[in-house]
């Protein structure tokens, strides 16, 4: 069986559009996908480095939720002290008021003060973020790793601001504020009680003391990690744009080839046809 031999004219021409045709396929791809670099084909070293900055960039996006929900534990944790504050003045008020009041209008105050002290207490207790109270119990913790490295993390201990916890950790006793007001029934400014009153007040200025500067520590730790959560939204935007130049088609520029090619395209048809004809031509010599 005799092969068929295509002139050099139409060989050319065809080879050429085959080009061509591979060409517009590729362009057309790009637009379609919207990626030069769609896989480990079309260029393995720009495929894998862009899928490495898209891997960082997801752990990081990981990191970042997880930022977030600490900074939610920690503004949960400065409301509550904040609040304890407002109620450690409340019971200032009850002693100083008392002072001056009847021996029923003590024991009213008694009841209303113990009563305080105890809501003081279910309000820490209701300070819960997911399962995490800050301000409750020294043994708790919140723990937070910013990147892969084991260096990148904070750890922020809990304290226990309970009311019996704080006015025993600075040397007083739970109840010697209740006690004062019950014991000062008989309460005169000559009767010796003032140091008493005077001593509880300071039991609670102290607590208050403590607290303020629990707030403080942990409203300085929002502060921190909102930083680190704006410089880690802005590190993974940087990545992704990064993994981005790397596959990403230029569609003005392949629009342009798309236009290109499809002019070629037909140029090379053309081409092709003429030489077709040229041998043709020939053909029509041996009629």
């Amino acid at each position: 069986m005799s092969s068929i031999v295509l002139g050099t004219a139409t060989q050319q021409n065809l080879l050429a559009l085959q080009n061509i045709n591979t060409n517009l396929a590729t362009t057309q791809g790009h637009l379609a996908t919207g990626l030069k670099v769609a896989s480990a084909i079309d260029d393995a070293v720009k495929f894998f480095q862009s899928q490495s900055l898209n891997n960082r960039a997801g752990d990081l996006a990981i990191r970042k939720d997880a930022i977030d929900q600490g900074i939610s534990s920690l503004t949960a944790a400065t409301n509550a002290a904040q609040s304890a504050v407002s109620v450690l003045q409340q019971l200032q008020g009850i002693l100083n008021t008392a002072k001056t009041e009847t021996a029923a209008q003590r024991s009213s105050a008694t009841t209303q003060f113990n009563t305080l002290a105890k809501q003081l207490n279910t309000l820490l207790n209701d300070a819960s973020y997911q399962g995490l109270n800050l301000v409750n119990s020294s043994k708790t913790s919140l723990s937070l790793q910013f990147s892969n490295s084991t260096a990148s993390t904070l750890k922020i201990a809990g304290q226990n601001l309970l009311y019996s916890v704080i006015l025993t950790a600075l040397g007083g006793k739970a109840s010697v504020a209740a006690s004062a007001i019950a014991g000062g029934a008989k309460f005169s400014v000559v009767s010796g009680l003032t140091s008493k009153f005077d001593t509880a007040f300071q039991s609670l200025q102290n607590a208050i003391t403590k607290v303020q500067a629990a707030a403080q520590s942990i409203g300085g730790n929002v502060t921190f990690l909102q930083t680190r959560l704006d410089f880690t939204s802005q590190y993974i935007v940087t990545l992704q744009g990064g993994a981005s130049k790397l596959t990403v088609a230029d569609v003005n520029q392949e629009s342009t080839n798309l236009v290109t090619l499809q002019t070629r395209q037909s140029l090379a048809i053309q081409s092709l046809s003429i030489a077709t004809q040229s041998e043709q031509a020939v053909l029509r010599l041996f009629r």
